[in-house]
């Protein structure tokens, strides 16, 4: 997937600038033209426009929790007699998201005049997400508008708790990380060079491990430019890399295979898969459309091509199960739970299943991580330290053998 900056103009010739997610530049015309929009021009957004563009003063992100609160408030008002109208005219005065509170506010004027509410919300590029809009949509078409945005509501907030869970597991590992890369540093810029001047009075050779720290330690001090110039170099050339189609597989790969975090990725990767199709199935959403949103929810570009490959042999007639088997990349234990499924016609009630089922896991997983991580870390950063210590004190050992051996 790929994201691509547009310029459109909607119904009322009004002109709309944005990005769009989807697999090609056709893909992305077809997805505009959907929302009832006429696209003018249509790029795809290259490296500085998606990585390293900053938002000073522009648009907030709208995060899956607003969009979680918005749902339920939504389902709570028009639950007590409020009309949709007037809903959108209350929900978008105390939405705090600046974002948020604009399209909820173009979305009532559009549904004032005469537009359906998902055609309205699609209209908001970036805010309200695909799968909110065709359920909402669905909904729409069979009375059930409120139970719609209850479903999306606890998707929402599924989604929000596993990347919560996620990003918890991430935190300590990389602080203890940039704390060691830190120590590392301050050891070779301010303990080093004070022993190097002591090293130099010393009239004997010094040993090779001490010899590549002073070497390492001078350079740092009097090429430090050169250092971040490096480092820039490596960060800007991984993004570019991170951007290519070979970048964006090679990072996936390595994701799903890493040592400990590998689990992470499929068992995330898994529940947001089987909650995702099992809300946009319970809403009567076709299986064929379901895929393809739930392909594009997921973050793993592996997970994604899975899906919308069983998509294609699900549209030929083949049972979902089959082409996710052959496959190889979901877990076993949810093919066979779509399989039992399939043949017992309760499909969305093993999804279900199965979504609570790795969710959990990602609990424990992430649990796992902090647990195995934090000692890790701390090995390591022993075995750095104590690495640099030793080739400091080495001379200094030889140093006060030779004064023993000449006093004696």
């Amino acid at each position: 997937m790929s994201n691509f900056k547009y310029t459109a103009l909607d119904k009322s010739g009004k002109e709309v600038k944005a990005s769009v997610e989807a697999e090609d530049k056709q893909s992305a015309i077809e997805q505009l033209k959907s929302q009832g929009l006429s696209p003018v021009k249509v790029d795809e957004e290259g490296l500085f426009d998606k990585d390293l563009s900053f938002n000073f003063g522009g648009k907030k992100k709208v995060k899956p929790r607003d969009l979680s609160v918005f749902c339920r408030q939504f389902v709570s008002i028009t639950g007590a007699g409020v009309a949709i109208v007037d809903a959108l005219d209350m929900l978008g005065g105390q939405t705090e998201n600046k974002t948020l509170k604009a399209a909820i506010e173009d979305t009532k004027l559009s549904v004032q005049k005469g537009e359906t509410l998902a055609r309205a919300m699609g209209r908001q590029t970036g805010v309200f997400p695909d799968i909110m809009i065709n359920m909402v949509e669905a909904g729409e078409a069979t009375g059930n508008l409120e139970t719609a945005f209850e479903r999306v509501g606890e998707q929402m907030e599924k989604q929000t708790k596993l990347r919560s869970m996620v990003k918890s597991a991430m935190i300590y590992p990389i602080a203890l990380l940039v704390i060691i890369i830190g120590v590392v540093i301050a050891m070779m810029i301010m303990v080093i060079p004070t022993f190097s001047s002591m090293y130099a009075d010393m009239d004997q050779k010094l040993p090779a491990l001490t010899q590549a720290l002073v070497a390492c330690s001078d350079f740092m001090v009097a090429k430090w430019y050169v250092c971040i110039i490096v480092v820039m170099i490596a960060v800007i050339a991984i993004k570019v890399f991170k951007s290519t189609k070979q970048g964006t597989y090679f990072f996936a790969k390595i994701a799903m295979k890493a040592p400990i975090f590998g689990t992470l990725t499929v068992k995330n990767n898994s529940a947001s898969f089987a909650r995702t199709l099992s809300t946009l199935t319970a809403s009567g959403i076709s299986m064929i459309e379901a895929l393809e949103i739930t392909a594009r929810t997921l973050k793993n570009v592996y997970f994604r091509d899975d899906v919308l490959k069983a998509r294609e042999k699900v549209a030929e007639g083949r049972p979902l199960s089959e082409p996710l088997k052959l496959g190889g990349v979901f877990p076993n234990m949810i093919v066979q739970m779509i399989g039992i499924g399939e043949e017992t016609g309760s499909m969305e009630d093993m999804l279900t299943t199965a979504a609570t089922y790795y969710e959990e896991e990602v609990e424990v997983a992430t649990n796992n991580i902090s647990q195995i991580v934090q000692p890790l870390i701390i090995v390591v950063l022993a075995g750095i330290v104590g690495t640099i210590i030793m080739a400091i004190l080495i001379p200094m050992f030889g140093m006060y053998s030779i004064a023993d051996g000449g006093g004696e």
